[in-house]
This record gives C-alpha cells, sequence and structure tokens, in this order.
C-alpha cells in the first residue's frame, strides 16, 4: 500500500477516531484505491498504533460501506459500483434539496456574500484544474447551505455521503469535466435565488446539480465496467 509515511504520532486515547478519520481520507483521496486489499498489522506497523484501533476503525468503516470485511478472510476497500452510486446521490440529493429549502428561509446578507466568495473560490479551482481542489471547494459551497440550514441530522447524515461522493467524483474527475461548469452555474443560479428569496427556484437548481452529475458519474462508471469486460 503506497501510503506515506510521516505521518503525526497518535495520542492513545483518540487513536480509534484518529485511525478512522486518516483512513477515511486515504480512502476517498485514493490512496486506498478501490478493491485494494487491507492489511491491518501493516497498517498498525504504518500508523504507529496497536491493531486494536484499526479494527475498531475498520469496523465502523464496515458500517459506513467503505470497506467491505470477511471475518477469518480478508478486508478489502468496497470498489465503485453503479447501483452504489444510485444508492449515495440519491438520499444526498433530497438532503441537500431540503437543506436550500431550510437554508432559504433564514438565510442573510453576510452569509449569501460568503457564498459568492466561496462560488469564486470554486471557479479559481475549476481554471487551477487540481480535482482535489475543485471537489473540496464544491464542498465547502455545498457545506455552507446545510450549515444555514441548522438541521444536525441533515449535517451528520450528508457528511458520510459526501465522502462517498468524493470517491466517484475524484475517480472519475477525468471523465466528468463537462459536469463543472454547469455546476458553476448552478451556484450562481442558486445564489441569486437566495437573494430574491426564491426558495423554489433554490431548490430546483440544487436538485438539478446533483442530478447532473449522478448521471454523469454513473454514465462513465457503467461504460468503464463495460470496457473492462
Amino acid at each position: 500500500m503506497p501510503i506515506p509515511n510521516d505521518l503525526p504520532k497518535l495520542h492513545r486515547t483518540s487513536a480509534k477516531n484518529q485511525v478512522l478519520s486518516l483512513l477515511q481520507d486515504w480512502i476517498t483521496d485514493g490512496t486506498l484505491q478501490p478493491g485494494e486489499k487491507i492489511i491491518d498489522a501493516e497498517l498498525a506497523q504504518t500508523i504507529g498504533v496497536s491493531r486494536t484501533p484499526i479494527r475498531e476503525a475498520l469496523q465502523i468503516l464496515e458500517t459506513q460501506g467503505f470497506v467491505e470485511m470477511k471475518p477469518g478472510k480478508e478486508t478489502r476497500i468496497t470498489p465503485l459500483k453503479p447501483e452504489d452510486a444510485h444508492d449515495i446521490y440519491l438520499p444526498l440529493t433530497s438532503l441537500e434539496v431540503l437543506a436550500t429549502e431550510l437554508a432559504a428561509k433564514q438565510i442573510n446578507e453576510h452569509k449569501i456574500q460568503t457564498l459568492e466568495k466561496l462560488n469564486q473560490d470554486f471557479i479559481k479551482a475549476v481554471h487551477s484544474q487540481n480535482p482535489h481542489s475543485i471537489l473540496e471547494m464544491d464542498r465547502r459551497f455545498h457545506q455552507m447551505i446545510i450549515d444555514t440550514a441548522k438541521n444536525p441530522y441533515i449535517s451528520s447524515f450528508t457528511h458520510v455521503l459526501h465522502l462517498h461522493i468524493k470517491r466517484y467524483e475524484l475517480f472519475y474527475f477525468e471523465h466528468a469535466k463537462g459536469i463543472i461548469e454547469e455546476s458553476i452555474k448552478d451556484h450562481h443560479e442558486i445564489i441569486e435565488s437566495f437573494k430574491s428569496q426564491d426558495h423554489e427556484r433554490a431548490k430546483k437548481y440544487m436538485q438539478k446539480n446533483w442530478t447532473r452529475a449522478f448521471h454523469e458519474v454513473t454514465s462513465n462508471l457503467q461504460n468503464n465496467v463495460s470496457s473492462s469486460k
């Protein structure tokens, strides 16, 4: 596993949470590839902890859908599949549309200005052509709306879903550049809808934003699966 060597020393009391966060990052940024086999003893030695927090973190990652565990046999990173993408994009889209509706009812001028700044940062990231920066700036824009909605359950549920989405969109970024320019326009329309207090219009463009991404990613994923047969 080609993972970093210069890792910070982990504190024993929070080792499980730190290992969990570290593995989530490695899975979502592609350090650990879909289908790759995970060896807990090797991870423990590399990270500098005992096997216990590794196993505990892997159990959580299994419930979150990031790894597949076969007790006594092996643990692998969950592969990227079209049917799983549907199960991830559908609830995330619904939750973000709901968050947009809730945010629209309490958003203020300061937060609108912040969204405009975040969309400008997103545009700069697009021009840099750095996939990680593009996805991070896009996430910050959407997270601002989720935070404005002030619903802890939406915030909690979307957090894990966004991690899954990052895996799909980062892995297929080279095949999905067509959605980026449209996303900039969607963000602009959402901001303008907030300004005019047009809640339905804001929801419509949030729906379009995620639906387009879903179709683009799954189409390329299906093409990849077909070409590998």
